[in-house]
């Protein structure tokens, strides 16, 4: 299923702390204090983590964020070997501390980072030569074919595009039928509102990475930058100028890499259960999840 990956590759690489306890007080000497109301604004923080949310995630269709449930292998592409290692190193270390596998050297490509001269010729070359990778056909696999020519017209410095799946979780099968294929038989075994037997995987994911446009990034940056976008569905045109997170890199160059949103986010994207019923149920947990998080915090 991935040997377009292969294939593309090939082509591709030619051309603050506590206090003491305050000294206890004489119970006759101790003077009343009228202490002035507080008033405790969580609820703003949780607006800004749904917003965040709301703006980062871009599952397909309308399922739920999905997720790598099974090894990440990280290709590198067109870049010199040193360079090219750092990345793949640190996207599976990133990939490692959410609990995932990363493959060993010489393993097959799920995620293919390709850099590239002139982005938007490159981009809309491969999806010319090789739609079905783009668009295997099945419900919930892959965005709009908006999205798609967005992903091909973009003048972005770096794009990407996902595949995911909805996946038999008893099985591991595919829960979608694919053109010329039959129906897959899914067996229910729990029989409820609220749980499914369907998980929505990440299948693939080609990142293409116009080097001309990213000359001001530093190889960390960089490198976070496609960590982010390789293990989570991020919304390419998402506004997420009032966050702080690798992906406003461009607009401010002194963004180190990946910060506490980034990481909450991921964290609770790979924490949450897979198995709700409904796209909004999910989305939902993962803000749970970020707030109870010990990083993430409003802006200043």
């Amino acid at each position: 299923m991935l040997d377009w990956m292969t294939a593309a590759a090939m082509s591709l690489a030619m051309m603050q702390p506590q206090t003491a306890p305050a000294p206890a007080q004489d119970r006759t000497t101790q003077t009343p204090t009228t202490l002035e109301d507080v008033v405790v604004e969580g609820g703003r923080l949780r607006d800004l983590v749904q917003d965040f949310v709301g703006e980062v995630a871009a599952p397909a269709g309308d399922r739920g964020p999905a997720r790598w449930n099974g090894p990440v292998c990280i290709g590198v592409v067109n870049l010199r070997s040193e360079a090219a290692q750092y990345i793949v190193d640190r996207t599976s270390d990133v990939a490692r501390e959410l609990g995932l596998s990363a493959g060993e050297p010489g393993c097959r490509p799920n995620v293919l980072i390709v850099a590239v001269d002139d982005g938007r010729a490159v981009a809309d070359a491969i999806v010319d030569a090789r739609p079905r990778a783009f668009n295997p056909g099945g419900s919930g696999m892959t965005r709009s074919r908006r999205a798609l020519e967005a992903f091909r017209n973009s003048d972005a410095p770096i794009r990407w595009w996902h595949v995911s799946a909805p996946i038999d979780s008893e099985t591991g099968d595919l829960a979608t039928r694919l053109p010329g294929e039959n129906a897959p038989v899914i067996a229910i075994s729990r029989a409820s509102r609220l749980r499914t037997d369907i998980r929505d995987d990440l299948l693939k994911a080609i990142i293409i990475v116009d080097m001309n446009k990213v000359t001001g990034l530093s190889f960390s940056q960089l490198a976070d930058y496609c960590a982010l976008v390789s293990l989570s569905q991020v919304d390419p045109e998402a506004d997420v100028a009032a966050f702080d997170t690798v992906l406003n890199v461009f607009r401010d160059p002194t963004t180190p890499g990946l910060t506490s949103w980034d990481r909450d986010y991921l964290n609770a994207l790979y924490s949450a259960e897979q198995n709700s019923v409904g796209a909004n149920a999910r989305g939902a947990e993962i803000v749970d999840l970020m707030l109870n998080g010990a990083r993430t915090a409003e802006p200043d």
